[in-house]
């Protein structure tokens, strides 16, 4: 069995900004990565319901890292469980756990590859098209090389090798459409 991913909408980050929200699906599971600012909430319901998937069928959303550009629309999904890099949430109950190699499904694993901030993680998904990657290592398939925010540079430079290194087919980044990675992606 395979995951399968659809974008909901693609993120951009210039004068406005939205993240890019992706919906994984395999079995049971039905998750949300990144739920953050979009130009109107329909951009993630509307596909989401051309897809057949009300709301409350999201079983997981999966935050990359805390920023409000990727998190703000969350309670959207009044059933799921939450994760980040540190725990699950739902409800009122918080369960610690290291989201490095946690399974969310049998083709849907979460990695920690701080970079963007020092508690980012990336889902990976194995897919028919074969191991996608949702990560904001890179805000667009042009990068930025020097991501403005990162903390540490050599930091995020391991984790985007780390992530090449297992030889994605697509990375879907933080704020873009998805891309193949090319001997020209930023490290």
């Amino acid at each position: 069995m395979t995951a399968e991913f659809h974008v909901l909408t693609a993120g951009y980050a210039h004068d406005r900004v939205a993240s890019t929200v992706t919906l994984l699906t395999e079995g049971d599971t039905v998750a949300v990565v990144d739920p953050g600012m979009v130009a109107d909430r329909q951009l993630i319901l509307g596909p989401l319901a051309g897809l057949g998937v009300a709301p409350q069928e999201v079983t997981d959303v999966i935050f990359s890292h805390h920023h409000p550009d990727h998190t703000l629309n969350a309670a959207l999904f009044p059933e799921a469980r939450f994760h980040d890099h540190m725990a699950i949430y739902r409800n009122d109950v918080w369960e610690d756990r290291e989201a490095d190699g946690y399974t969310i499904s049998p083709s849907i694993t979460l990695m920690a590859t701080p970079g963007h901030t020092a508690e980012d993680i990336s889902t990976l998904a194995a897919t028919e098209q074969g191991l996608v990657v949702f990560t904001h290592l890179w805000w667009g398939a042009d990068g930025p090389a020097d991501d403005p925010l990162a903390p540490d540079r050599d930091q995020l430079r391991a984790a985007r090798e780390k992530v090449l290194a297992l030889n994605p087919t697509l990375i879907v980044p933080g704020h873009g459409a998805p891309f193949a990675p090319s001997p020209s992606t930023p490290l």
